[in-house]
């Protein structure tokens, strides 16, 4: 699978990682699921304490492997205390966070503020951002402006494109990373398109780092996987795939 940097000077990591929203969110594990992206080269591996019981599947599914992921994690609280607890309970579960992102910007300054501290300390790699909404992009631009960040995930796909407008430009510009969410319209384009060709897709896109797709199934994580082994689209061929996403 093709790698690409993550931000200027970051860490190579591979253009097809894996989400863990909802699919991870169980009370067993689903260790399978991480072992078969760890297999199959899919080892950027993302998740949040917004997502139920995310982490700790993750990290269950890590053990004993957590050298061959890297793992992409985030605060998701107003709270100073709270935010404290989080970026402990992240450290205590993988030893290390790789990417370490302010989810959805809640409280970003004080947050970086934490971040940093912990980056200082060789506890997290590189700094990032987050947010769904396009009604948050002016906000998020602020936080890419700052100069303290190394990367944003952000989501892009044929129905969601508000990013091509200023987001990707200004990534490009800054030399940020760019992780996509939702690469698959959260599942709602696959009826239309098949999944490896949405990938690549976004991943033709080469203001793209990695796409983040999310499965609780095995195969389709690694067919999601081999997406990233290209090759990738021209214009003409993404602009068809747009016009049959979106009817």
């Amino acid at each position: 699978m093709e790698t690409r940097e993550l931000g200027r000077g970051g860490p190579r990591v591979p253009v097809v990682g894996m989400g863990t929203w909802q699919t991870l969110d169980v009370s067993g594990t689903r260790d399978e699921v991480v072992h078969t992206a760890l297999d199959s080269g899919a080892t950027f591996l993302d998740t949040s304490p917004m997502y139920g019981e995310a982490q700790r599947v993750l990290a269950h599914g890590l053990e004993g492997r957590r050298d061959e992921a890297f793992v992409a994690d985030k605060l998701w609280t107003p709270d100073e205390g709270k935010a404290e607890r989080q970026a402990r309970r992240s450290l205590d579960l993988y030893g290390r966070v790789d990417l370490f992102q302010i989810h959805n910007l809640v409280a970003w300054r004080a947050r970086l503020d934490l971040l940093e501290r912990l980056q200082h300390r060789g506890l997290v790699g590189v700094i990032g951002a987050t947010h769904y909404s396009p009604s948050a992009f002016d906000e998020l631009e602020t936080v890419m402006k700052t100069g303290r960040i190394g990367a944003i995930q952000i989501p892009y796909n044929p129905l969601e494109r508000e990013v091509e407008q200023r987001i990707l430009p200004l990534a490009e510009e800054l030399g940020l990373g760019v992780v996509v969410m939702r690469p698959l319209g959260a599942g709602r384009l696959t009826a239309r398109v098949p999944a490896e060709e949405l990938l690549k897709w976004v991943l033709s896109d080469p203001r793209v780092t990695v796409a983040i797709p999310a499965s609780s199934k095995p195969e389709r994580v690694r067919s999601n996987a081999a997406a990233g082994d290209g090759p990738w689209l021209n214009p003409d061929e993404r602009e068809r795939i747009a016009r049959q996403a979106t009817g």
